[in-house]
């Protein structure tokens, strides 16, 4: 693939959330290029490197969102605050998106997208010595051109009931995600069910009324509907950490009967 082949792979992640069936993803918390492979060869739609919730350096996200482009699958990354030169930096090395957590405040979602357009939509800094802008080969007009018309795919993690209005929480975003396991938790873990996915569909009305894709974690693609995810645009199932310790357990029970 050349490098601004990032920009279809943008593109195709884009287009599969407005698709029939839902993109399909999983979090990746472990360093291993094979991971990424994997992840590609099982279908998956897209990976989101896991800087929140896992013991991944920036310099080991950097490694597996270039590894993911080399294998044509698009890779956003997930970040706990809009550090705008950690995400210039992400981007720079082939990220399709980034991925905010604990989104609450209209603030944050204006820094998410100021930290990945470029002058005047945003505040980015420019450069062609990178990955994304194939080191200096691609001309700075084509680039921009192209990060104008394939832009970073922006995802926000609503987590918390108490938020700055939805509509003008969810305009900068590609896609409004539910971070079930927190949502759950902000409403009196263990929740009752019901009352989770009351919470979860009125996230889901919100996206829809600002036409931003809707989307979730789930453990397994079979807990969606009890979550209130059936009808997600983006779904992120497990993580390859979770996968594995899960394989691990079986495989040990195995061995013992």
């Amino acid at each position: 693939m050349t490098v601004a082949d990032v920009h279809l792979l943008r593109r195709r992640l884009r287009a599969a959330l407005t698709a029939t069936a839902p993109a399909v993803g999983t979090f990746v918390k472990l360093a291993s290029p094979d991971v990424v492979e994997l992840a590609e060869a099982a279908g998956f739609a897209f990976v989101v490197v896991d800087l929140e919730h896992s013991a991944l350096t920036e310099q080991n996200a950097v490694d597996l969102v270039r590894h993911a482009h080399a294998c044509g699958l698009p890779a956003l990354v997930r970040v706990p605050e809009v550090d705008a030169a950690a995400v210039n930096r992400l981007l720079e090395a082939g990220a399709a998106g980034i991925q905010l957590s604990m989104l609450t405040r209209v603030a944050q979602g204006e820094a998410l997208a100021a930290a990945t357009r470029f002058a005047p939509a945003g505040r980015r800094s420019v450069s062609l010595a990178n990955r994304a802008a194939r080191f200096g080969a691609l001309p700075l007009a084509a680039f921009l051109h192209a990060e104008r018309d394939d832009p970073p795919v922006l995802v926000g993690q609503i987590e918390t009931v108490r938020t700055d209005p939805l509509p003008e929480l969810l305009a900068p975003l590609d896609v409004c995600f539910v971070g079930s396991t927190d949502l759950a938790v902000d409403l009196g873990l263990p929740a009752d069910p019901a009352v989770l996915r009351a919470a979860v569909g009125r996230v889901r009305e919100a996206a829809r009324s600002a036409e931003v894709s809707f989307g979730g974690w789930v453990p397994a693609r079979s807990a969606a509907v009890d979550l209130g995810l059936a009808d997600a645009d983006y779904l992120v199932v497990g993580s390859d950490l979770q996968m594995l310790a899960a394989a691990l357990r079986a495989a040990a029970g195995e061995e013992n009967q």
